[in-house]
């Protein structure tokens, strides 16, 4: 199968667009389970793009129990080497408002559930260098392609990622913007370190939906909340990534590729054959394997 290195994890907004074409669905298995839904491959910018359904077909998987692994490693299994995802966000602060645009640069991963957060468990153990999980080179692009079409952007920003499926409190809410964060979501974790650990280039476009639970003039966020102001972004959302797809070079070379260069510490002696089989999509590269 010819190699598809550009996807889009996010909504059903997405992967639906009247835009793409040529499209085939894709039921993959990994070893860590099914993604969270078919793959849908289709041509968008005149570029193969695989795009994933975080949420499941009809959102039915909540952010705290998705299978980010399975999503990532599928991705990998398919030759991607760029992910745009798509998120859903709530805004700290005064200026970043209900319909502008983020490409955040930081997480801050206040997910305390029990997520499965790494590949390298027993076997094989590698530290990933997380110190900039966004990137810069995707990020560039995305910003430029939401002002192109119009959309207002802000280039930086640090999402605190929640486990959800609540929404925080008004305590929460404050302390997170006493903390510095300028947004707050719950999937960017583990995801973004997912991919960086598969030496996949992950970046963000994260719309915002609300201002959480801090604002004294605003209505705390809802669900309800959430939905509609996302249907109103979904025109902006989907020319802003036709257009950053169309500028990414499908074939450069950034840090994340090589990620696990300096990531290992089992020796290779000692590292577990049946681990690597179980990870050879993610560790061909940097363990030279057939």
């Amino acid at each position: 199968m010819e190699a598809t290195k550009i996807a889009v994890i996010g909504g059903s907004g997405l992967y639906n667009m009247t835009a793409i074409s040529a499209v085939e669905t894709l039921e993959i298995d990994t070893p860590f389970g099914a993604p969270s839904g078919s793959i849908r491959i289709g041509s968008l910018a005149g570029k193969r793009v695989a795009f994933v359904p975080r949420h499941g077909e009809g959102h039915v998987l909540s952010p705290s129990t998705l299978p980010y692994r399975a999503n990532i490693y599928a991705l990998k299994m398919l030759g991607v080497r760029f992910i745009i995802a798509v998120n859903a966000a709530g805004s700290l602060r005064e200026d970043y408002a209900p319909g502008h645009i983020i490409t955040p640069d930081q997480i801050i991963d206040y997910a305390i559930h029990t997520r499965a957060r790494s590949f390298f468990e027993d076997g094989v153990v590698a530290h990933i260098s997380t110190a900039d999980p966004m990137s810069d080179y995707l990020r560039a692009i995305i910003g430029d392609a939401v002002e192109k079409v119009g959309g207002v952007v802000h280039r930086r920003g640090t999402i605190l990622v929640e486990d959800g499926p609540r929404f925080a409190t008004r305590a929460e809410s404050h302390l997170f913007r006493a903390w510095g964060c300028d947004l707050i979501g719950m999937t960017s974790a583990p995801e973004a370190f997912l991919a960086r650990e598969a030496e996949i280039d992950y970046a963000s476009l994260a719309h915002i939906t609300d201002y959480d639970s801090w604002h004294e003039s605003e209505a705390a966020v809802t669900s309800d909340m959430v939905i509609q102001t996302l249907a109103k972004n979904i025109d902006t959302v989907q020319a802003a990534l036709a257009e950053a797809i169309a500028q990414i070079d499908e074939d450069m070379v950034v840090p994340a590729h090589t990620a696990l260069d300096t990531a290992f510490a089992t020796g290779r002696a000692y590292q577990d054959s049946e681990t690597i089989t179980k990870l050879k999509p993610i560790l061909a590269r940097a363990l030279n394997l057939d």
